[in-house]
């Protein structure tokens, strides 16, 4: 399962905005991608009730995933792998002045 870790820098967290913006750019990514921090289960990373829920808060360290079913072929896995990556960006530079 291609996986990335990531650290949420909104000050809010993914909360309101920051949420938005990240469940969009996960859904324009066309992959089932999941969230999760350590102890906790994932969750939809396309649900915006679900991320919200989830309560990602800021320094929080998450882990994407997209499952080996989604990804039947190498060439899926390193698409995979770099849009895990372009998601780990957005929410470390979420924070940026």
């Amino acid at each position: 399962m291609p996986t990335h870790n990531a650290v949420v820098k909104a000050s809010v967290g993914l909360h309101a905005r920051p949420a938005a913006l990240f469940v969009r750019a996960v859904t324009e990514t066309g992959l089932p991608v999941t969230i999760s921090k350590e102890g906790g289960p994932g969750v939809d990373a396309r649900s915006l009730l679900q991320v919200m829920a989830a309560d990602f808060h800021q320094g929080c360290i998450v882990e994407l995933g997209v499952s080996d079913a989604a990804v039947r072929s190498p060439l899926g896995r390193q698409v995979a792998e770099d849009a895990l990556r372009a998601l780990g960006e957005l929410l470390e530079s979420q924070g940026a002045a």
